[in-house]
């Protein structure tokens, strides 16, 4: 049987330039197989690529920038940016999208981005990694406008409404589900929604050093988040949709690999 597939794994944040190699081990000890290497900026790629080398049979590579990044956008153009995110061999492009939350980068810049990597994306024939933060009309209305021969797209660390998932699955997404799901109180509306996502739409994340699961019974001091959690979310989603844990893994690992290769 295959082992999890970890689609968000932030290991070129600070929290793990010490450890790395003892948080792919604990993760593999709890049967996480293999794990995708998120990319925020443009200064993250040569690091991703380190990474990448030592073990290439444990990962997958996104490239891309992350919307609270779109400002390194500002002096490339299509044809530069390509060629940064091309020369390590990205499986997918991304994480890009639109993030309102706290505009770092400005909407319009955002936008502006997106587009951009949505381009590249069609070009090279690869899967889109997606993210979207309380700018879900201006996300999916760009979504819509590109339909024509997009490629594949997840949109990973769903956290949105019953009505925002039923765009995606209509739009034909994957649907990525972080430790967010363990939180009962907070995530009502999720936790009932998720039974309407195809199990063959599903793929699961921790999104780590981020979004550790709130119901742990046994917490870090530091409240890093780890993929070797991923098993405990998996679990929790299991419990929520009536699927028994190894058919689960099965398939969202087998969506993972399929998705990414």
């Amino acid at each position: 049987m295959a082992g999890f597939v970890d689609i968000a794994c932030n290991f070129t944040h600070e929290s793990f330039k010490d450890n790395l190699e003892t948080v792919i081990a604990d993760a593999e000890d709890m049967g996480v197989e293999k794990f995708v290497l998120l990319c925020a900026s443009l200064n993250d790629l040569a690091a991703i690529q380190v990474i990448q080398n030592k073990a290439p049979e444990k990962y997958f590579i996104s490239a891309g920038i992350h919307p609270h990044h779109a400002n390194e956008i500002i002096n490339l153009n299509s044809n530069e940016l390509l060629e940064k995110l091309k020369s390590i061999n990205p499986n997918a492009i991304g994480e890009t999208g639109l993030d309102y939350f706290r505009n770092i980068s400005p909407p319009q810049t955002q936008r502006k981005s997106f587009q951009m990597h949505i381009e590249i994306a069609k070009e090279l024939s690869l899967p889109l990694y997606l993210h979207q933060r309380d700018a879900h009309d201006d996300f999916i209305k760009i979504v819509k406008e590109n339909i024509k021969n997009l490629p594949k797209f997840v949109v990973h660390c769903f956290t949105g409404t019953r009505a925002q998932l039923d765009q995606y699955i209509e739009l034909g997404a994957y649907i990525g589900l972080t430790g967010w799901i363990c939180d009962a109180k907070r995530n009502i509306d999720l936790r009932q929604s998720i039974k309407d996502i195809p199990i063959e739409r599903m793929m699961i994340e921790t999104d780590c050093p981020y979004l550790i699961p709130k119901n742990l019974i046994n917490k870090p001091k530091n409240n890093i988040n780890e993929p070797k959690y991923l098993p405990h979310i998996a679990n929790e989603i299991c419990e929520l949709i009536g699927v028994e844990i190894e058919e689960f893994k099965s398939v969202t690992s087998k969506n993972a690999i399929n998705f990414f290769t």
